[in-house]
């Protein structure tokens, strides 16, 4: 079995607290990988140590094959594209630069994009909606449009794995959906590994391949959406009470919460 993402007693302190503890997960390739749990579970600090923002102990993380440790940052940049909770820009670029950023890891130093990059950076805004704004300001954009251009420049990476953190959360329903169903489809057809950290338990129940469980910095349980998502599960992690149904369309657990 072939594991782009292999992650071993994993441990991360912020001082005297442990934030993580012995996390230990393997993660295929091609497959659409979400991380859920409630918020301060450890989820983020999770994917700082996976895109090395959070220096990890050496042997503990392996990216493909290879100890995260060793790799230099855009060398670890042409495996690993990211997209994180906070989409805020400093600077006044237009949204194709900022695509367009997402290119760099393949450039030599002061080598400009050619033509080549420039269908990757279109293709890519044409998937998330974001070329008809390809002249404007980032910082007129509205949240959501932002959000769709930080996953485009994570796009135009080509990565061989893609990891975004909670990346619906300013999107309207439709785009939502829309980027999903994009992801989904990178990891069927072009074999890239997706890491997505969701709060919204029945969207990551349908869309996942393999699920990961957390609550205070500790997996409580991993694989398939119907192994993981319990009534016990999730009576432990979030203190409510649900009903899970199969959903009558696409045969998944449905989480009903149980309101009093």
């Amino acid at each position: 079995m072939n594991y782009p993402i292999n992650i071993k007693n994993l441990r991360w302190s912020f001082g005297e607290v442990d934030i993580l503890k012995d996390i230990t997960v393997k993660m295929e390739r091609a497959k659409f990988t979400c991380i859920i749990g409630p918020n301060g579970s450890g989820k983020s600090t999770f994917l700082k140590n996976l895109l090395k923002i959070l220096e990890p102990e050496k042997n503990k993380i392996f990216i493909l094959n290879k100890d995260i440790s060793s790799y230099r940052y855009k060398d670890l940049a042409k495996k690993i594209a990211s997209v994180p909770q906070s989409t805020v820009v400093d600077f006044n670029f237009s949204v194709m630069d900022i695509v367009l950023m997402g290119r760099s890891p393949h450039l030599k130093r002061f080598q400009m994009e050619g033509k080549i990059d420039l269908k990757i950076v279109e293709k890519s805004m044409k998937m998330t909606d974001t070329w008809h704004l390809k002249d404007r300001n980032i910082n007129t954009l509205s949240g959501g449009e932002r959000q769709r251009a930080i996953i485009a420049r994570a796009l135009a990476q080509q990565s061989e794995i893609l990891v975004l953190d909670e990346p619906i959360s300013n999107l309207d329903i439709q785009h939502q959906i829309n980027l999903l169903n994009i992801l989904k489809e990178l990891s069927i057809k072009e074999n890239i590994t997706v890491v997505v950290v969701l709060h919204d338990l029945n969207l990551a129940i349908e869309y996942s391949d393999y699920l990961i469980l957390m609550n205070e910095g500790k997996i409580v349980d991993k694989g398939r959406p119907e192994e993981v998502i319990t009534h016990d599960n999730v009576k432990e992690v979030y203190d409510i009470d649900i009903h899970i149904m199969k959903n009558p369309i696409t045969k998944r657990p449905l989480i009903i919460p149980i309101t009093k």
